[in-house]
């Protein structure tokens, strides 16, 4: 059966800072749980599936009802994970959801979805929301875009971008009254094809450098359309992360 749009959650247990993440309690349920109910909830996926090299990750989703495929273990990003569950699927689109972001919103997804089908000539996608919080701007885990006009990503960085020339310190707060600061959201929406033959492409100089895949389309000239949405979410990167989120999921209950 041809699907329209695939959602993959990429949940990988050996993760070097945190591992077992995706099986990590968060008020009572896992982490992948979290993020797959979430995404589950869209109006525009037509499947949802977690996509892991772990045998105790898929066990946990299926247990849940939840869909998950065992990929190899030698992928090297999330991004060849889900470019492997990708191939298993006759779609259009597939969107890579990542695991650790239980707080991501099914309507962010819905957005990005909508704009990628409305513009035949765009191949990849993601969102941003402008950056509010000067403690932020320095946070190498908060990553910044920069963008053009017609709304396509011009850079990603773990610093600042853009670089504000008539600051008369590096105060975070007085670069954020005088120039807007994006904080990109890690959810990519790309075609099919351009998935396939993305992850084809060896790794770029300034992706190695920063630790952005993203980057890797960019260098090889290839345009990001960038969605600006007004909502947030926090990724969970560390083991103390957990408590925030879960402060988070008291508030909105």
């Amino acid at each position: 059966m041809k699907i329209r749009s695939l959602g993959v959650i990429p949940a990988r247990y050996g993760a070097q800072r945190f591992p077992g993440k995706p099986l990590a309690a968060i008020a009572g349920k896992t982490l992948v749980q979290r993020v797959y109910e979430q995404a589950a909830k869209t109006k525009r996926l037509d499947k949802v599936i977690v996509a892991t090299e772990d045998t105790r990750i898929l066990e946990a989703v299926e247990a849940f009802g939840g869909d998950a495929m065992l990929t190899s273990p030698d992928c090297a990003t999330g991004t060849d994970r889900v470019a492997e569950v990708a191939r298993a699927y006759d779609c259009e689109w597939v969107l890579n959801i990542q695991g650790d972001e239980p707080l991501m919103r099914p309507e962010m997804i819905d957005q990005l979805v909508e704009a990628m089908q409305a513009d035949p000539k765009c191949v990849m996608g993601t969102l941003a929301r402008k950056l509010e919080s000067a403690t932020n701007l320095d946070n190498p885990n908060v990553v910044k875009v920069a963008l053009a006009q017609n709304g396509n990503a011009l850079y990603f960085s773990r610093s600042r971008v853009p670089f504000v020339r008539d600051a008369k310190s590096s105060d975070s707060t007085e670069w954020l009254k005088l120039a807007r600061f994006y904080k990109h959201l890690g959810i990519y929406a790309y075609r099919r094809e351009f998935l396939l033959n993305f992850v084809q492409l060896p790794q770029s100089e300034l992706e190695k450098t920063e630790k952005l895949e993203q980057l890797r389309a960019l260098e090889n000239g290839f345009a990001i359309k960038v969605l600006i949405t007004p909502h947030d979410s926090i990724g969970v990167d560390r083991p103390e992360d957990i408590e925030l989120v879960e402060e988070i999921l008291r508030a909105q209950a």
